[in-house]
């Protein structure tokens, strides 16, 4: 096997897995997107969104609860660092326990001492991903974000963006025409940096810096993004595209744009890990749900692929319920993934959250 289960920790409706060092120790921030209200019916849009993203601590070849945040809905973390500060910028969908509220403030926190303070606010509507990323000496922060429901009106900005650091704090830089906003991707070839975003209801699409903003390179898909992953191999620059309602599909850079090169599965990806071993590169695909969210499939089976004879082998498979997120990290000289829950099969969001030792 290749994920050895590790351990488990016992979250509700985690949507992302966020493993940090700060000061030698390794952290792991898990935001959760609701919990159950007792005696209410199952959805996997209701619940009680006023909860917390959980920071757990590594010790004694385990993580520990170490603390949480306040974290409404909560969908991501990032942590990052400018020069010596460290920072972790939240992002939570909504508040409330029905009606919810989609226009929420993010909040952006430095460490000070022991503790996480918070020192800036963003106006967010249904946010999602926080993704930071530099281009040359500059600093960004990109905010997926946004819905599409008639019944659902933005008060606050609503389209995704990317905020600049001016030295103090992060401004607003440009605004992307997507509306309902999944995940972000930054790399760099040859010199030239990218960005893509992956987005729901529009165009998944990849960005090029043109040495004063983002523009528009290639589309991927109409519809159904929710994730990119870069990395190379074998002197060749790949991007992998989970769709949620679609294919997922791996690209191969040709010089000026990618092109596609293998499909990887059907429907239900919702994100894609990178692990890279002394011997070899692997893809970890996690599927989320199939089916209408009235009455979702969330028992699916998640997938590793490894690099082989210049294409991804699917190698082995296993569980997830409602998978949302998977993150790698070192600790005791071992290699570790930590794969997000969110769903049951009865559609409950207390599921755990898996950390898997990586025998690859």
């Amino acid at each position: 096997m290749i994920l050895i289960e590790h351990q488990r920790l016992p979250t509700s409706g985690a949507r992302a897995v966020v493993p940090f060092v700060l000061a030698g120790t390794q952290y792991l921030v898990v935001p959760q997107l609701a919990v159950d209200v007792p005696g209410a019916a199952s959805h996997m849009n209701g619940g009680d969104s006023d909860t917390d993203a959980l920071i757990y601590r590594w010790q004694n070849d385990r993580f520990i609860e170490d603390g949480a945040l306040k974290l409404s809905g909560g969908e991501d973390a990032e942590f990052f660092a400018l020069g010596e500060e460290f920072y972790l910028v939240t992002a939570g969908v909504r508040s409330g326990h029905g009606p919810y509220r989609y226009n929420t403030d993010q909040v952006l926190y430095r460490r000070i001492g022991d503790s996480w303070t918070p020192i800036q606010t963003f106006a967010a509507f249904a946010a999602k991903q926080w993704h930071f990323f530099r281009v040359g000496d500059r600093a960004f922060l990109a905010l997926a974000q946004g819905l599409t429901l008639d019944h659902i009106q933005a008060t606050n900005p609503r389209n995704s963006r990317i905020y600049a650091w001016n030295g103090r704090q992060f401004e607003d830089f440009q605004t992307l025409e997507g509306m309902w906003g999944y995940n972000w991707e930054s790399f760099e070839i040859a010199g030239q940096s990218f960005l893509a975003y992956a987005d729901h209801v529009g165009e998944s699409v990849l960005l090029a810096w043109n040495g004063s903003t983002f523009s528009p390179l290639q589309s991927f898909s109409k519809k159904g993004g929710r994730c990119f992953r870069y990395f190379f191999v074998d002197g060749e620059h790949y991007l992998a595209f989970a769709n949620i309602q679609g294919e997922s599909v791996l690209y191969r850079w040709g010089g000026k744009e990618f092109a596609s090169c293998q499909t990887l599965s059907g429907p239900g990806g919702r994100e894609l890990c990178i692990v890279r071993t002394d011997a070899s590169v692997y893809l970890l695909q996690i599927n989320f749900i199939e089916g209408d969210p009235s009455a979702p499939r969330t028992n699916l089976m998640s997938r590793v692929f490894k690099w082989s004879n210049g294409k991804l082998m699917l190698v082995e498979e296993f569980p997830t319920a409602g998978g949302t997120d998977a993150a790698v990290f070192s600790a005791d000289d071992k290699l570790f993934v930590a794969v997000s829950n969110s769903l049951t099969i009865d559609v409950r969001f207390r599921t755990d959250t898996i950390i898997y030792r990586f025998n690859g």
